[in-house]
């Protein structure tokens, strides 16, 4: 038998286990899957499947008996979070950070999750590490025990690891208002760019997310247990602290480009003002020198050796005047 830890080569399997119901399971195969049968009250089997696969949409219909609407929305591009009941059975969409190389925090990988409490099926497209996180801990046998503690586990671990992408702005944003910021302005201002960035991609994929949240814990089929929902207001009540969060990190980054733009408002004003008094000083003295530049006949001092140290003078002597005055106006 293949590594069922791995996805099979020609199928869409990445994982399954067939729990025992006491936090441990047992691995099982493609070939195995297509001849399990569900019991009224046996294991849960715990199937992960890569959505893109061929063939995956028509398994779905065929083979799991998935009515063709759900299964469409299971396997399509559609990835808003959003949860609903159909029947006796549950169907999600959610959404997690992109842990991915290169990917960006606000970057999210959705997952789709159907279950009619014996069979749970949850399909990606992109690698999402919070399955295998849970896989780890059901072969270590200390992981849920039915379908709905796995829609449980599963929806914790996302949002722990969102709060892991708030924190970390967070403490960028720390950063940045413990640093000089006469250092270099406008690197600073594309950091706090990328952290609004961030936070308006997580408020805009959590915000939906919260509210399919709320339908599970609401709607979701009596398999789902009392403690399992209680679970889910938990995670629910912690998303909404994140999203709170993701407000004062907004707003913190807004403060900090505000900040630095009257700074560099203020830079630019004292500039403009040093330059018109620059200007005031010289005006005078660059009408005096134009007018005694002029080429006409009869100019006083032409012929005089002392002319020239008399016209520095007057010149010293206007710049002394203008510069008290500016004093005594409080222009300097």
């Amino acid at each position: 038998m293949s590594n069922p830890t791995e996805t099979e080569p020609g199928t869409p399997l990445l994982f399954a286990r067939v729990l025992d119901g006491e936090g441990g399971g047992r691995a099982i195969d493609w070939a195995e899957i297509q001849q399990w049968e569900p019991g009224p009250d046996g294991p849960v089997l715990w199937m992960h499947v890569c959505r893109n696969t061929p063939g995956v949409y028509e398994w779905l219909q065929d083979q799991v008996g998935i009515p063709e609407p759900t299964a469409e929305l299971l396997t399509s591009d559609d990835t808003r979070p959003r949860a609903f009941r159909e029947g006796n059975t549950l169907v999600a969409t959610l959404r997690g950070i992109n842990f991915n190389p290169g990917a960006e925090p606000e970057d999210m990988i959705s997952m789709q999750v159907w279950s009619d409490g014996t069979r749970l099926i949850t399909l990606r497209r992109h690698p999402l590490q919070t399955p295998r996180q849970i896989l780890a801990k059901i072969d270590r046998g200390a992981g849920p025990g039915d379908a709905g503690a796995i829609v449980t586990a599963l929806t914790e671990a996302m949002v722990a690891r969102m709060n892991a992408s708030i924190v970390d702005m967070n403490d960028h944003i720390d950063q940045l208002e413990h640093q000089d910021m006469d250092d270099d302005p406008e690197e600073m201002l594309q950091k706090i760019a990328g952290i609004r960035r961030n936070c308006l991609g997580l408020q805009r994929h959590m915000g939906p997310q919260h509210v399919a949240l709320e339908a599970i814990s609401r709607d979701a089929p009596p398999w789902f247990e009392d403690h399992d929902r209680r679970e889910i207001a938990e995670t629910i009540d912690r998303l909404r602290r994140y999203l709170d969060d993701i407000d004062v990190s907004k707003e913190s980054a807004v403060v900090l480009m505000d900040e630095l733009r009257t700074r560099a408002l203020a830079s630019n004003e004292r500039a403009t003002y040093m330059l018109t008094i620059v200007a005031g000083i010289f005006l005078p003295l660059g009408f005096l020198t134009g007018l005694l530049g002029i080429n006409v006949g009869g100019m006083p001092g032409v012929n005089d050796g002392d002319a020239f140290w008399w016209v520095t003078g007057v010149c010293i002597a206007i710049i002394v005047v203008l510069l008290a005055i500016f004093k005594r106006l409080r222009w300097l």
